[in-house]
């Protein structure tokens, strides 16, 4: 094994005190991303199944060189983060299949409105948001209404109606006018 081929993990607090991100120096799903808040919605990810077995694991979230797990409040991330950490360290290095299959959305034709507003979520927020362990997406734009859905340790983060209103909804209502509120949708 060569050094560039050993795979290092770090754990990072989210905002969300029951999840923690787990951070690779690998890729681990280069595009899109995959969202389980439970084992029984897990259809194509070997990786979240094996994560599920854990009693304590209650959502798995991966992404670009992350993942994101959110824990039962029944235990402490101090006695559990060490074992995650070497788990998802030795599933990568195994080289084992992460995602047995991903989604390709079909590209559509969007107005100008809906142009601008995925611009600056992909631009401003989405960096933000990931950065914190999770993601958001795009979802509708329908009578002034932005919806987005908020995945990962955003799902059910104390602060995501803070972060919904006060600064998402307040950025578009700034840069787009036909925009008048943000709503988030379950992922």
């Amino acid at each position: 094994m060569t050094l560039d081929e050993v795979i290092t993990i770090y754990a990072e607090a989210t905002p969300n005190p029951d999840s923690m991100k787990f951070v690779s120096n690998k890729m681990i799903l280069p595009s899109d991303s995959v969202d389980f808040r439970s084992k029984e919605k897990v259809s194509n990810s070997p990786l979240a199944s094996a994560l599920f077995e854990f009693p304590y694991v209650k959502g798995v979230f991966i992404m670009n060189n992350f993942i994101s797990i959110t824990k039962s409040v029944d235990y402490e991330w101090f006695d559990i983060m060490p074992l995650m950490k070497k788990f998802i360290q030795e599933y990568l290095q195994s080289g084992k299949e992460i995602i047995t299959k991903v989604e390709v959305l079909s590209q559509e034709d969007e107005d100008e409105v809906v142009g601008k507003i995925k611009k600056l979520l992909d631009d401003h927020v989405k960096p933000a948001v990931e950065m914190d362990g999770g993601a958001i997406t795009f979802q509708d734009f329908k009578d002034g209404v932005v919806t987005v859905v908020m995945k990962g340790s955003c799902s059910g983060c104390p602060s995501s109606t803070m972060t919904l209103k006060a600064g998402i909804e307040n950025l578009l209502k700034r840069m787009v006018p036909q925009v008048e509120a943000v709503e988030a949708v379950p992922g």
